[in-house]
């Protein structure tokens, strides 16, 4: 036995560093080889989604956190164990300056298309599917970018006043009544959830709350920025008792040391330990930033063990793509004004910043730049922890700023 793990600690010590094994996964919500510190948020979507769709009570769910914490993957993975589970998912994403019908329609559609081919649910899901062309109908009329159609004929008094919130409402309660035949739940998976309009936004509160109210397993599983929690609470008061709302942040040490070194492991890998520190350092444990070390550090290491000079040397080669990358398709969307306003928060430091003191910085009084502010929030960029602070929704992006703007304007 001494002997078989001698070689074991050889082959690891000794083992090439193969470009095309990489185990890392850098993209925009794509899956990491190590899902790592997620599994409580994991387990309460289960349980949550299940006891719905078993009938029984429980709320909607909402991920919230700052770019680069994996809510996209996460909001992935619940919606694959979700149909493991034999429950129907609506997968839509909210794009900015789209309405939120023109992107429910065709992923409901969708759905009712998978329900209506069970024999037992065949005629609810007809009834909805008319409820649904009723909708479309309805909405086309207050909303210009709904492009899809409903070739079937429309469910008369059914979603077809012309108001959101009662024709969403209505066209949710025949949804729930084919999924409580079909002894499941549907459960819509709302991406980029902050980008709703906030009257768009209450209507589909309201219409989960009543649909809650009378016991239909129709629930949300959305995600969105930080700001999407103040969003919710103007939308409708009651929000925060209908949502149960998971706060989405950097990785532990610990659970940001496995992310890297587990899959580096199957494939026959080592980390030095200090190699693991200076990762964990350099990323602050945003999983995204630890793909993006783990894939280049993993094209500059020759071979087994990685080392503290093998992460050190990968570091600039790091940075400089995520400036190509990650930041900058953020930073090519800002106006000079509001790059003016970013650069000023950067100055001081990582932040958040008080309003008064980035107005300082940029010699002007507050109310002079709230509207520049007040944009980079709408585009994503900024939100407000707190009344009259603010803070960069992007990790890191003050020392980006600083490294593409040098000087301050």
């Amino acid at each position: 036995m001494a002997d078989k793990l001698d070689k074991v600690e050889q082959f690891l010590y000794n083992h090439a560093v193969d470009p095309l094994n990489s185990p890392y996964a850098p993209g925009a919500g794509t899956p990491p080889p190590e899902l790592a510190g997620r599994e409580a948020v994991l387990d309460a979507a289960r349980v949550a989604l299940n006891r719905r769709a078993r009938g029984r009570a429980s709320k909607s769910i909402i991920l919230i956190g700052l770019r680069g914490v994996g809510k996209t993957v996460l909001l992935e993975r619940i919606r694959s164990d979700a149909e493991d589970s034999g429950i129907t998912a609506v997968a839509m994403e909210s794009p900015e300056s789209r309405s939120l019908p023109s992107s429910l329609v065709p992923a409901l559609r969708q759905a009712l298309f998978g329900l209506s081919r069970r024999s037992a649910t065949k005629d609810l899901a007809a009834r909805a599917m008319r409820g649904l062309a009723s909708f479309v109908s309805a909405m086309k009329v207050k909303y210009d970018d709904i492009e899809i159609s409903i070739d079937v004929a429309r469910e008369p008094g059914v979603a077809d006043i012309g108001d959101l919130e009662l024709d969403l409402t209505d066209l949710l309660q025949l949804v729930g009544q084919t999924a409580q035949e079909a002894r499941t739940a549907v459960v819509f998976f709302v991406d980029e959830l902050q980008y709703v309009d906030e009257q768009e936004l209450a209507a589909l509160i309201t219409a989960l709350h009543r649909i809650a109210q009378r016991q239909l397993p129709v629930t949300m599983v959305g995600a969105g920025l930080p700001q999407l929690r103040g969003r919710m609470g103007r939308a409708k008061s009651y929000a925060e008792r209908l949502f149960d709302i998971e706060e989405i942040g950097r990785l532990s040490s610990e659970d940001a040391r496995a992310a890297i070194a587990k899959p580096a492991a199957v494939e026959g890998v080592r980390f030095r330990g200090n190699a693991l520190d200076e990762i964990v350092r350099q990323t602050q444990g945003y999983p995204y930033f630890l793909q993006e070390w783990g894939k280049h550090v993993w094209e500059e290491a020759p071979r087994s063990p990685i080392t503290l000079s093998d992460v050190r040397a990968a570091s600039a080669r790091t940075i400089d793509d995520l400036d190509r990358s990650f930041f900058r398709v953020r930073f090519d969307r800002l106006t000079r004004a509001e790059l003016s306003y970013a650069r000023a928060m950067a100055e001081l430091g990582a932040g958040p910043y008080r309003s008064g003191e980035i107005a300082e910085v940029l010699g002007r009084e507050v109310t002079a730049v709230a509207p520049v502010r007040n944009r980079l929030i709408n585009k994503g960029m900024v939100w407000s922890p707190s009344h009259g602070v603010a803070a960069f929704t992007v990790p890191l992006f003050d020392e980006f700023m600083k490294r593409t703007m040098p000087e301050l304007e």
